[in-house]
């Protein structure tokens, strides 16, 4: 199942009680039925444990739960998750994302920031309007080294899978799905997936060793970005354009550094794989070359940059 995160920024709000009622009976439905195939296996992560959070300004969880026995119930069903905190235990590693920072309305994020981050779903108590949707633009400001091997920040908005309310599950319930069945936590698995994940996609042999080895800190980040590619190769139509239309930032070597993106090809042939794709943290870097004669994207590096003496 995917992590589920809690919206920090959802608690909290000035309400009346009643309104904070009805915001946690639609919170927990909600929920549950994200968890609904298998609950046990759900996780609800938190930046601060929600035993402790205030649902509205003076009205504790404690409170609210001893308020009625429909509320203690209601209580028992989010026991019956795992819950987890802080938000970085279940991080690959504590500091994965060190090279991001997630903001809304100029505020940092932490829940909403590590749902795109670990690929997951945001959900939030439903008192604000601006919570009642399912999905949340927020601004994204990544460190990235560039091929100059300079620092910059880079800054986009990007959207995070939310719920606050049942309605919006139906909205991710094709993904929740899929993703359950499919989703890679290893480079391991993403290798021996390959074929099921990413159709469009095709692997140098050389990958296998480059995925088994990779770090844990690069597997969603590598997972997003083979999505990405294969979006794109998936949209391709190899008669009309060169190449596909890019789904995510591809930029290729310069004339100094293509020989070092030389590889041998499926057909034993060296080839130049010198489109790639970056990812963090770190100089993550995913070549690749469009393969026009079957329409696909042809992957030949997954891994940190590529130096001369490699």
């Amino acid at each position: 199942m995917p992590l589920l995160f809690l919206n920090e920024k959802s608690w909290k709000t000035a309400c009346d009680p009643a309104r904070a009622e009805r915001a946690m009976a639609d919170f927990v439905d909600a929920v549950r039925a994200v968890a609904k195939d298998d609950p046990a296996d759900t996780s609800l992560v938190s930046e601060a444990e929600i035993k402790s959070l205030e649902i509205a300004e003076g009205y504790p969880i404690g409170k609210w739960i001893g308020s009625s026995p429909k509320n203690h119930v209601r209580w028992q069903r989010l026991l019956a998750l795992r819950s987890r905190s802080p938000v970085r235990s279940v991080f690959p590693t504590p500091d994965a994302d060190g090279h991001l920072e997630y903001r809304y309305g100029g505020e940092e994020v932490l829940g909403l920031g590590a749902a795109h981050f670990m690929d997951g779903i945001a959900v939030s108590l439903p008192v604000a309007h601006e919570w009642q949707t399912s999905a949340v633009s927020v601004e994204r400001s990544e460190l990235v080294e560039l091929d100059n091997e300079s620092l910059e920040f880079e800054h986009e908005t990007v959207d995070v899978r939310h719920i606050s309310g049942p309605p919006h599950v139906a909205d991710h319930l094709a993904w929740i799905r899929e993703s359950s069945l499919a989703r890679a936590a290893t480079g391991r698995q993403i290798w021996e997936r390959r074929a099921d994940l990413y159709p469009h996609l095709q692997f140098l042999p050389r990958t296998e060793a480059q995925l088994d080895d990779l770090d844990l800190r690069w597997v969603v980040p590598v997972r997003r970005c083979l999505e990405r590619l294969d979006a794109s190769a998936a949209a391709w139509d190899p008669a009309a354009t060169h190449e596909p239309e890019w789904q995510s930032k591809v930029t290729p070597e310069g004339e100094t550094r293509k020989r070092v993106c030389r590889f041998e090809d499926l057909d034993g042939k060296m080839r130049t794989f010198h489109l790639h794709a970056r990812f963090t943290p770190g100089a993550g870097r995913i070549h690749f070359r469009p393969v026009g004669e079957n329409g696909k994207v042809r992957i030949a590096h997954i891994g940190g940059k590529i130096r001369p003496d490699l």
